[in-house]
């Protein structure tokens, strides 16, 4: 069974749930472990043997576009997505590639779109990169 933020987020934005669909924003929302599109491919064509990556890359894809979730790009290599669209601060670990939520970290809060020094913004993230406390660990120990 499907949570109903699942179903509420796709028709809030007038997508029909499919199962697809509710089974990819269904991850986002129970799996806060920033996946990837192979990621949420893997996890999922388990059960649904017919997904196809471009399906779920299409759907995380139009998911960002319509704002009920969020599309980190790390770098080139890297793009990963977030369930959790409130605004709040990321973390990059350059040793083992996890990406971590930092909520005590202040975020910007974009409530509209605004012009600064000429430019509209209508987006924002902040990802801070380095080395997570168990990769610092690790190190320590070796």
């Amino acid at each position: 069974m499907k949570s109903n933020e699942a179903i509420e987020r796709l028709e809030r934005i007038g997508l029909r749930p499919s199962v697809q669909r509710l089974s990819i924003m269904e991850y986002l929302l129970t799996h806060p472990i920033h996946p990837t599109v192979e990621d949420v491919y893997q996890a999922l064509v388990p059960e649904i043997p017919t997904l196809s990556r471009a399906t779920v890359y299409n759907t995380l894809r139009l998911f960002s576009e319509k704002k009920v979730a969020q599309m980190i790009t790390i770098d080139d290599h890297r793009v990963c997505y977030d369930g959790n669209i409130t605004p709040h601060v990321h973390f990059f670990c350059k040793e083992c590639g996890k990406v971590y939520d930092l909520f005590d970290e202040n975020a910007p809060s974009l409530k509209r779109p605004k012009l600064i020094d000429g430019n509209m913004v209508d987006e924002e993230q902040l990802y801070y990169k380095g080395i997570c406390k168990d990769c610092m660990a690790k190190k320590a120990n070796n």
